[in-house]
C-alpha cells in the first residue's frame, strides 16, 4: 500500500470537508460531552473532521499491520526461493545428501521433487538462465565435461561425486597429478579414478611398484601386466608366484583364466614356466582346470592332456574330448575354436 500517498490524499480530503462545513454549514462552536465527560468547545466544523481522521488514523494501523503480514509472507516466499535455488544447484551437482525446509506449500512441492530428483543439464541450457549461482555451476559443469580443471572446493563435495571424480581425471590427463601421488594417497580418491590411473601405471611401472598398489588391480590392468612380460619394450620378468598372488586379487572364471593363456601365448612367457603357472592354479582353483588343458594343447603337450582327460568323468570337458577325437582323426584345428 502507499501510505504516503494515502496520507497526503486524506489530508486534503479532511481540510477540503472541514473547509466546506465551515465555509457553507455553521461557523459557531459547540461543546460535547463524550460518555459524561464535558470535552473543550470547538468549531462545527472541527468536530465533523475529527471522526474523519480517527477513522484515517484507524485505516493506517490497518494498512500497515496488514503490509506487515504480507511482507512476512513475502519473505517466506523469498527464503524458500533461494533455497529452491540452492536445491536446483546441488541437484546439478549430483550431491547425494539433499534435504532442506520450505515454509511455503508451493515450494515445498517443488522443493520434494527436487530433492528426489537427479537432474543433468544438456544443451545450451546456460546461455537461457539468468541467476548466479546457478550459472556458475553450469560454466563448472561444463568445463569439467570439455576437460579443464575447476576449483570445486567451495561445494563441498565428496571423492565419490561425479564431477569431482571427472575433475581429478582431467587433472591427471592435463599433469598436474601424477598416478603415483593418486595410488599413494587413494583415501583422497575415489575408488573408480585408482583403477583407472592404475591400468596406466602398470604399462612402465617396475613390478615392484606393481605389486605394491596391487589392490587396485583389474582384469584390464592385468591383461597389460601380463602382455609386458618378457616383451621388447617395458619388458617385466615375474616369477609365478608372484602371478598367482595378483591373480587372487579378482575373482577370475573359466573364460578370464583361457583369456590370460592366450594373452601368455602371444607374448614372451616361456612355454614351461606357462605350463607351470597352470599347473600350479589348477590344484589350488577348479576353474582354472580348462585354461591347464588349453595351455596343454596349445602348447602341444598331447600326452599330459590326454592323461588328465583320461582321469575325468564322462561329463566333464566336453570341448577339450571333441577336440581330441578329431586330433586322433588326423584333423588340425585351432584349440581356440573349442574354448
Amino acid at each position: 500500500m502507499y501510505i504516503k500517498r494515502y496520507t497526503i490524499a486524506a489530508l486534503i480530503w479532511i481540510g477540503l470537508v472541514g473547509w466546506y462545513v465551515y465555509a457553507y454549514v455553521a461557523q459557531e462552536s459547540i461543546g460535547l460531552d463524550l460518555f459524561g465527560v464535558p470535552m473543550p468547545s470547538l468549531s462545527i466544523a472541527l468536530w465533523v473532521t475529527i471522526p474523519i481522521f480517527i477513522l484515517y488514523l484507524a485505516s493506517v494501523v490497518h494498512m500497515t499491520f496488514y503490509s506487515m503480514i504480507g511482507n512476512f509472507r513475502l519473505r517466506k516466499y523469498e527464503k524458500d526461493y533461494e533455497k529452491l535455488i540452492n536445491a536446483i544447484v546441488d541437484a546439478y551437482l549430483g550431491k547425494k545428501e539433499r534435504s532442506y525446509s520450505f515454509k511455503t506449500d508451493r515450494y515445498r512441492l517443488l522443493g520434494t521433487l527436487i530433492e528426489h530428483s537427479v537432474i543433468y543439464p544438456s544443451g545450451h541450457l546456460l546461455e537461457k538462465i539468468n541467476n548466479e549461482k546457478i550459472d556458475a555451476v553450469l560454466k563448472i559443469i561444463e568445463d569439467i565435461k570439455n576437460g579443464e580443471v575447476v576449483d570445486l572446493k567451495s561445494y563441498s563435495l565428496p571423492s565419490d561425486n561425479e564431477l569431482v571424480i571427472q575433475n581429478e581425471r582431467n587433472r591427471y590427463k592435463k599433469g598436474q597429478i601424477s598416478a603415483e601421488t593418486i595410488l599413494s594417497n587413494c583415501t583422497k580418491y575415489d575408488d573408480r579414478l585408482c583403477k583407472e590411473v592404475y591400468i596406466d601405471y602398470v604399462k612402465t611401472a617396475p613390478f615392484n611398484a606393481i605389486k605394491k598398489y596391487k589392490g587396485f588391480v583389474t582384469k584390464e590392468a592385468l591383461h597389460v601386466t601380463l602382455a609386458r612380460i618378457n616383451a621388447d619394450e617395458n619388458t617385466l620378468g615375474i616369477s609365478n608366484e608372484d602371478l598367482i598372488e595378483l591373480f587372487k586379487k579378482l575373482e577370475l572364471n573359466k573364460k578370464d583364466y583361457i583369456e590370460i593363456s592366450s594373452i601368455l601365448s602371444k607374448g614372451g612367457m616361456i612355454p614351461e614356466q606357462r605350463m607351470r603357472l597352470f599347473e600350479m592354479l589348477s590344484d589350488e582353483d577348479e576353474e582354472a582346470m580348462d585354461a591347464y588343458l588349453y595351455t596343454l594343447y596349445d602348447l602341444e603337450m598331447i600326452e599330459p592332456a590326454n592323461a588328465i582327460l583320461d582321469n575325468s568323468q564322462p561329463n566333464e570337458y566336453q570341448k577339450f574330448k571333441a577336440y581330441r577325437a578329431l586330433k586322433e582323426c588326423g584333423k588340425n584345428f585351432s584349440i581356440n575354436m573349442f574354448v
